[in-house]
């Protein structure tokens, strides 16, 4: 799961990126608006965190870009900016949530959480295909009667093929899902963690389709 997060603060973005990767979230990281939205046209990212004073082009100017060129992705505000007004202008140009700093670090993430359950369709807090359940809470996974906690790099694979059941994932595709643009991409990492997850959860949890990718099957 890759977010980006655009902050022009060092100490709030890097504190940011820890806590997000702590919690098994890629994270790529811009400090000013025009290269956040040269990266939005250019790059495939499952949400945004958005400061509002950002050098270059506005939070909002952002945003309401992003929404005018048919953008659905979600956008969560995060901005020391707490007046009314701002709030009802934020989220009626289109952002998916407010929240202002100072934050407590569990609220954004139980909101990241809230808003990628949204934009995916479901409603529970649990992700499952009808064999395969992931809660994204806990990073517990479970298949039949087992139960077992997966790494944080587990998790986010298995967290990409359960947000599109029956869909195929190219070795690419789960890789830029799992790694941010700052981490080195390791030899065999997507062999390597679909095994760990097959080795937890059993052989049939994650299906590969020779040739072209991976994939957990269609709701069941």
């Amino acid at each position: 799961m890759r977010i980006l997060l655009v902050e022009d603060d060092p100490m709030i973005g890097e504190a940011l990126c820890v806590a997000l990767r702590d919690a098994a979230y890629a994270v790529d990281w811009v400090h000013d608006g025009k290269t956040a939205l040269l990266v939005l046209d250019n790059q495939e990212h499952q949400a945004v965190l958005l400061d509002l004073g950002l050098p270059c082009c506005d939070g909002l100017e952002v945003l309401k870009k992003l929404r005018a060129n048919g953008g659905t992705l979600p956008v969560i505000i995060v901005t020391a900016r707490d007046a009314t007004s701002d709030r009802v202008k934020g989220l009626d140009l289109g952002a998916d949530d407010y929240l202002v700093k100072p934050f407590d670090i569990d609220e954004l993430l139980a909101r990241l959480r809230a808003t990628l359950r949204r934009q995916g369709g479901h409603a529970s807090a649990l992700l499952s295909n009808g064999s395969i359940s992931l809660n994204p809470a806990t990073r517990e996974a479970s298949h039949g009667d087992v139960v077992c906690l997966l790494s944080a790099r587990e998790f986010s694979l298995l967290h990409t093929l359960l947000l599109r059941p029956g869909t195929i994932f190219t070795r690419t595709q789960l890789e830029e899902s799992i790694y941010g643009w700052n981490e080195e991409v390791e030899s065999n990492a997507v062999d390597f963690l679909i095994h760990g997850i097959r080795k937890k959860l059993g052989v049939g949890a994650i299906r590969n389709v020779r040739g072209a990718g991976w994939m957990v099957a269609r709701n069941t």
